[in-house]
């Protein structure tokens, strides 16, 4: 089997829970760490599904590896090859395929409920669950390409996801662990302190201290959020 490519955009947003989801079940995948230098692909040919993680920048910066990201997700999807965006992953999907990503409302930092909305669509990605305690981090947000359904919204965003057919794009987080929490916490601390006015961002501990509270269960939204992902892998 051809092996899924995951985009890393900086040092501490790795694949998480995703590596170990794929890892027990023997699916080959390979790191692009394009913080390290790596280069875009020019052709999605080579791998069985694209997952872009997140990052710090906005999908608007005039980085060079942006607009070789933005073909390369236009390229997998014209050829049914499925794509997985996590944050600023799910903006570089919608950003793609013809939606416009800007400043959301407010900054969502640390931990929040998502409410899956009641279509066919989000069923299909979420099964039975209704809502969830999701982990988010940003300042921006996608509108909708032409065709996606909006299937996950929070109270202080509107488009949480969309899906389109075997292609999901998530605004939120699911694919955290304690460590990357903490990592995040770490390097993120001038951006939490400068954002205290904002009425979803919390302090570095009270994330932290809803770990254990939250971290489980969202572990469980990722593996059905994955195992449903996985289902559309070119072999």
């Amino acid at each position: 089997m051809k092996p899924i490519a995951i985009f890393r955009h900086t040092s501490t947003e790795g694949p998480g829970v995703l590596a170990d989801f794929l890892d027990a079940r023997n699916l080959p995948w390979r790191l692009i760490a394009i913080d390290a230098g790596e280069a875009v692909p020019a052709s999605p040919n080579a791998f069985a599904g694209l997952v872009f993680m997140g990052g710090p920048m906005s999908v608007n910066d005039d980085l060079p590896w942006i607009a070789p990201a933005l073909d390369l997700i236009r390229a997998a999807v014209a050829q049914g090859i499925p794509v997985l965006g996590h944050c600023l992953g799910g903006q570089l999907m919608a950003k793609a395929l013809g939606g416009v990503v800007g400043r959301n409302p407010v900054k969502e930092i640390g931990w929040g409920a998502a409410q899956v909305l009641d279509v066919p669509e989000a069923r299909r990605w979420f099964g039975d669950t209704r809502a969830f305690t999701a982990f988010h981090w940003h300042g921006e947000t996608f509108s909708l390409p032409p065709q996606a359904v909006r299937i996950l919204e929070s109270a202080h965003c509107v488009h949480q996801a969309f899906a389109l057919g075997p292609h999901l794009a998530m605004q939120c987080h699911v694919e955290m662990t304690a460590d990357m929490i903490r990592a995040w916490c770490e390097a993120g601390a001038d951006e939490i302190a400068a954002a205290t006015s904002s009425p979803a961002v919390q302090s570095p501990a009270a994330m932290q201290a809803l770990n254990s509270t939250h971290l489980a269960p969202l572990n469980q939204i990722a593996q059905q959020i994955y195992s449903r992902w996985v289902e559309g892998l070119k072999h």
